[in-house]
């Protein structure tokens, strides 16, 4: 005589396979019951909140790591300016005495001194070492005569009517201006042609 209460094996193994179900579903109840104090009275999720914060968080770091490339870009930059133009005080302060030399080796040719005299040949070679030396440091002479007056480069002392020349052109040059790389150290004073009254 089979017992009643005693269980089959097929019943068994359906059991266990509903067990893991009503586990899972146990589970949600208590996770669902832990989430429900968070959600404040006005329904807003948390977890939304949260991804709120992380994206503006993310959004602040990103931001200050494009202002710390900046930074980084513009000391970089302030560096290679202060190497490039670093000299540019110390040319200033020279050009007076390069001035000085150049004018002296015009008063020479123009009192006919011999090309040979010593004294000249002294001027001349200190002269080639002074524009030798600017031009390895980046300094370039501006000698514009005969060009198109550039007000950028060229300062005007005056115009001057002249027939033989394009307006607006350089006509004489009083002194030679100079240029660091790409800066203008000090602009060449000219004087600049016009064309005659009535013409």
């Amino acid at each position: 005589m089979t017992n009643s209460n005693e269980t089959s094996p097929e019943s068994s193994e359906d059991q266990a396979e509903i067990e893991p179900i009503e586990t899972q579903d146990a589970e949600d109840s208590a996770l669902q019951e832990r989430l429900e104090p968070l959600i404040d009275e006005s329904g807003i999720d948390p977890l939304l909140e949260l991804q709120a914060e992380a994206d503006k968080a993310r959004d602040q770091a990103l931001r200050a790591e494009a202002e710390m490339q900046n930074l980084r870009k513009r000391a970089e930059r302030d560096v290679q300016n202060a190497h490039k133009f670093g000299v540019e005080r110390l040319v200033q302060n020279l050009l007076p005495v390069l001035d000085s030399l150049e004018k002296a080796i015009e008063t020479s040719l123009q009192a006919q001194t011999p090309e040979d005299d010593p004294q000249l040949e002294g001027l001349k070679l200190c002269f080639k070492l002074f524009t030798d030396v600017f031009e390895k440091e980046g300094v370039q002479m501006l000698d514009p005569l005969g060009q198109a007056f550039d007000p950028n480069v060229h300062e005007a002392l005056s115009m001057i009517e002249n027939p033989d020349m394009e307006p607006n052109s350089v006509m004489a040059v009083i002194q030679k201006g100079y240029r660091l790389h790409e800066r203008l150290v000090r602009p060449a004073m000219v004087i600049v042609s016009k064309p005659p009254a009535g013409a």
